[in-house]
């Protein structure tokens, strides 16, 4: 989970990939990533590992996960195809990257100049060596691209 916060996923997430799989909840605030880790030991959420990354490094070793979400946060990234091509190399083969952001038009969101369309997402996963498309979802704010690597 790049760009976790507080870790509104890490429960969901926890259960899906159940006790033999492993929950990454990146953040760069350390805040957040102590939050999380305090709420994964209350919680006994002990398949959630939350760390501090760089804005500009998901710190993940190459081939080392199977998914990986990003949700409100991919317009907040700098050089996004440079982190779309370390989040392919972190992939295993056949792994998944999946976008979930603002659209355009969206009431909510980021300031309008930050935002970025499915379409612009989607290239830059590309960019970064990534087979991506743009989901078939209906969401009243958000678009979903969903990425994989060859």
């Amino acid at each position: 989970d790049v760009g976790a916060g507080t870790g509104y996923f890490e429960p969901h997430l926890a259960r899906a990939v159940g006790a033999t799989g492993r929950v990454f909840a990146l953040d760069v605030e350390p805040s957040m990533v102590e939050f999380i880790r305090k709420r994964a030991a209350r919680d006994h959420m002990d398949n959630v590992e939350a760390k501090a990354v760089s804005p500009a490094d998901p710190g993940l070793a190459p081939a080392s996960v199977d998914r990986v979400l990003v949700v409100d946060t991919w317009h907040h990234l700098d050089d996004r195809k440079a982190y779309a091509a370390k989040l392919a190399a972190a992939l295993s083969p056949g792994g998944m990257v999946v976008v979930v952001d603002f659209t355009k038009e969206a009431q909510h969101g980021p300031p309008p100049a930050h935002r970025l369309s499915a379409a612009e997402v989607s290239a830059e996963l590309e960019a970064g060596g990534l087979r991506a498309r743009i989901a078939e979802e209906d969401l009243p704010e958000q678009y979903v691209v969903i990425a994989v690597r060859p």
